[in-house]
């Protein structure tokens, strides 16, 4: 994937407390919600005290960005449980108390000084940096 002329965006899905579990970057001007699918099946097995591993959240929480009714569909033929504000319905204010989670990684994000500006010209190369940002944010949160 190319930067083009408009730059890229990075899209981020995180559990509970703000560890990133998939992430990805796209073109500045594609919308959010064509990256929701690669995102939920980019989330790896998670590890549970008992049973087996889980392949996919219980529940995902997203803005107005993502209401669509085939995202609503997919997320529930797979059996996650949605919380997708609705657009010209509902206030997006209930969904701030899960929202600033996304909002602290993507400025610890920020705090790395290769993705505050965008250096690299290839995708690939901004993806593994992207990567390598989030290995560490995942290394010093565990490390406490």
């Amino acid at each position: 994937m190319d930067r083009g002329k408009y730059g890229s965006k990075i899209h981020l899905i995180t559990e509970r407390t703000g560890l990133p579990l998939s992430i990805g970057i796209s073109g500045a001007n594609t919308h959010d919600s064509q990256a929701l699918i690669p995102l939920v099946k980019g989330i790896p097995p998670i590890r549970s005290r008992r049973g087996p591993r889980r392949r996919r959240p219980r529940k995902l929480h997203a803005d107005k960005g993502y209401d669509y009714n085939h995202l609503r569909r997919w997320l529930s033929s797979r059996g996650i449980r949605h919380r997708i504000a609705r657009r010209g319905i509902e206030s997006s204010t209930h969904l701030g108390r899960h929202r600033w989670t996304i909002e602290r990684t993507m400025s610890w994000l920020a705090g790395c000084r290769r993705l505050h500006r965008r250096y690299e010209r290839r995708a690939d190369h901004f993806l593994a940096f992207t990567s390598i940002a989030c290995t560490l944010i995942c290394y010093r949160r565990l490390a406490k």
